[in-house]
């Protein structure tokens, strides 16, 4: 089956108000511009430094989102250009992406990653966490930078009950948090494994990688 097809496929399956990321990570140029004149826009990468080539060389018109963990002093590679980066998990993170968009005269969104996992590997926040972000001083001074929802990753397991759970709970936080800040839109879960799942529990953008391109190519 060739990218476009796969592509296409998925796409007859979102519901029109669920965005769709593409996860281009460690994909070629050729791979990423089948895809891109099949249509799609919205491309996601994990390293910081592999999007910023890609960013250099390709159509201007791709959006693209950092879905990785992020480091700091990676940012300003990454701020003049960055639509969306999904998985901010600290203050200090918030900070230094503030001060790099403020470089590039830049607004830049960002979700806040909530770690809903059984497993410690993933990244992200805690409740108390994301309360003491939204009622920092720091927090309500930042100009270059806007919050428009919540990022989270279920435990990689085959237990279909344990994903809905953690994608449920995330639901529930986003929906917390809206009452609190009505500006927030975006609950960023599900990948190529669990995306109907979290469809499903409310998630309206998925980031769906294999599915479209194949397996991984760590070689690149």
């Amino acid at each position: 089956m060739s990218i476009a097809t796969n592509l296409n496929t998925i796409k007859e399956k979102l519901p029109d108000h669920v965005t769709l990321v593409a996860v281009s990570k460690t994909k070629s140029n050729k791979e990423i511009l089948e895809a891109y004149n099949s249509g799609q826009r919205v491309f996601g990468e994990n390293k910081i430094q592999e999007m910023a080539q890609k960013w250099e060389t390709l159509p201007k018109d791709i959006k693209w989102h950092m879905i990785g963990h992020v480091q700091r002093n990676k940012v300003k590679y990454m701020a003049e250009f960055v639509t969306l980066i999904h998985g901010v998990d600290s203050l200090k993170l918030l900070t230094e992406i503030n001060k790099q968009a403020k470089r590039y005269n830049r607004k830049i969104s960002c979700l806040l990653q909530m770690h809903i996992a059984e497993e410690d590997t993933k990244f992200g926040l805690d409740m108390s966490e994301l309360d003491a972000i939204r009622n920092s001083e720091e927090f309500v001074q930042f100009e270059n930078i806007k919050i428009i929802g919540l990022m989270g990753m279920a435990t990689f397991t085959t237990d279909e009950t344990q994903i809905r759970k953690e994608f449920k709970h995330l639901k529930c936080i986003f929906d917390e948090l809206k009452n609190l800040v009505p500006d927030i839109s975006i609950l960023s879960m599900g990948m190529s494994g669990d995306y109907t799942i979290a469809i499903a529990e409310g998630s309206n953008m998925v980031r769906i990688g294999s599915s479209i391109f194949g397996s991984r190519n760590y070689s690149n």
